[in-house]
């Protein structure tokens, strides 16, 4: 046996999910010998996945983490360019709002697809395996044991080295973690729950213009829309679930979408649209924060197990994805020194996932409500100009978050300080406008004056 091969550091990834699978192709490329264990079985031969495919938007940050791993051009080919924000008026008139400059837009991929293709290239790694149908029972994170169920149903126990949890907003690695002294934790369920529908194609193409997230802005409640590969749309409706609670029969849920979304019936089709919104029931959203992402040197959490999000800022994955980057690069600069990694990591990731997480929160109230004024279109368009004039000094929100690897926290700073900046140069701008109007009312009154 080689020297190498008993060194050779063994990771548990538990979770075979996006986050999961990501963070075993970065950790199988260190040559580490890598398990990951998925409760579920595996979805490419799987009949039936569970729930509906949602797809997800993959932006700049989570582009950067799979070129770190050499799959970037093979899942943007597969994703579908969205420019602008789509807005639908209640009166059906349409309105588009780019997301930044011409060259800048975020990509709708299907989330089973990439989940397939990144499960695929872990088993490419010979230092990596995926074992399906094995669910975590429980674990040490302080010494890195480890029991886990597969189809037999035959306990094993196993030790690695680094138990990484990326086993979703309800991790069973978490629960682990909660028992230990100084450990934080909270969770929030929102108000609102999603629904998917799906807008089918027409005439063989797009039923609406397809580079674009369409988006119904109706105050309290919202529908979006993004596009697929197979030319139809997913659309998810968020809205309270006392409201959903109230909508009992077909003709309710017509009238509903007859009051506040007239122009997607005959897209979506009246018998789908009953017949889908009556599949599932409406689905929650939580919001998880904790602290800290992991445990001495051998647990460490990931992705929706260290801070599930709500989805408003499309940037659930991209954060998790970049928890794996980030992860990766404090790997080289610390020589893969797990003791020195796992607290710098915690220190690095903490603040920037609780921002996006709060941005993600107000980015709701944003898409659902503000959308709809012609103050933000005003204000997105100003942000634009600024940006143009200033590239390096004034940089919109939705850019730094979506175009860039500005750490998120630093990200919500400088848009407050940026926020104060414009809010007070309008107002210098008022100040200046009233004084000059009454220094020239004072002028004429003298005028006057010297005429009598």
């Amino acid at each position: 046996m080689e020297l190498s091969d008993i060194q050779r550091k063994k990771i548990a990834v538990i979770g075979g999910g996006l986050v999961g699978s990501l963070n075993a192709c970065f950790l199988a490329k260190r040559n580490f010998q890598v398990d990951v264990y998925e409760a579920r079985e595996d979805l490419r031969v799987a009949k039936f996945a569970r729930g509906r495919s949602i797809n997800l938007a993959l932006s700049y940050r989570g582009r950067q983490a799979l070129h770190a791993i050499g799959l970037e051009d093979q899942i943007v080919a597969q994703g579908i360019p969205m420019r602008a924000r789509m807005i639908h008026s209640l009166s059906g008139k349409k309105s588009a709002v780019p997301y930044g400059t011409k060259s800048q837009y975020i990509l709708s991929i299907s989330r089973e697809n990439l989940n397939k293709e990144l499960l695929t290239a872990v088993e490419k790694y010979p230092n990596a395996k995926v074992h399906f149908g094995h669910r975590l029972l429980k674990c040490n994170p302080e010494e890195g044991g480890i029991t886990v169920l597969g189809s037999d149903k035959v306990p094993k126990d196993a030790t690695y080295d680094l138990i990484v949890g990326c086993d979703g907003a309800y991790s069973t690695v978490r629960t682990h973690l909660m028992k230990k002294p100084r450990f934080d934790y909270s969770q929030q369920y929102i108000p609102h729950g999603y629904m998917e529908l799906t807008i089918p194609p027409k005439n063989g193409d797009y039923a609406m213009e397809p580079n674009y997230l369409h988006i119904w802005p109706r105050n309290t409640f919202m529908m979006i829309a993004l596009p697929n590969m197979n030319k139809s749309f997913t659309c998810t409706l968020f809205m309270p679930f006392e409201e959903f609670e109230k909508l009992l029969s077909s003709s309710d849920v017509l009238n509903f979408f007859q009051k506040y979304f007239p122009d997607s019936i005959p897209l979506i089709g009246e018998q789908a649209l009953v017949q889908d919104f009556f599949l599932l029931p409406a689905q929650p959203m939580i919001s998880v924060k904790c602290s800290s992402f992991h445990i001495k040197s051998h647990c460490v959490l990931m992705g929706d197990a260290a801070h599930a999000i709500v989805p408003f800022f499309g940037q659930g994955m991209n954060a998790g994805f970049e928890d794996c980057l980030v992860f990766d690069e404090l790997m080289d600069k610390f020589n893969n020194d797990l003791s020195v990694c796992l607290p710098e990591y915690s220190r690095l990731r903490i603040p920037d996932d609780h921002a996006i997480s709060d941005l993600s929160m107000y980015n709701y109230i944003e898409m659902r409500a503000h959308v709809n004024s012609r103050w933000f279109i005003f204000q997105k368009t100003m942000e634009r100009f600024l940006h143009a004039i200033m590239p390096s000094t004034f940089i919109p929100l939705y850019t730094m978050v979506a175009f860039s690897r500005i750490r998120y926290h630093e990200a919500v700073l400088r848009w407050h300080w940026q926020k104060k900046e414009i809010s007070h140069a309008k107002d210098t701008s008022l100040h200046q406008k009233v004084r000059r109007t009454s220094v020239s009312s004072e002028t004429e009154n003298s005028g006057l004056k010297k005429s009598t």
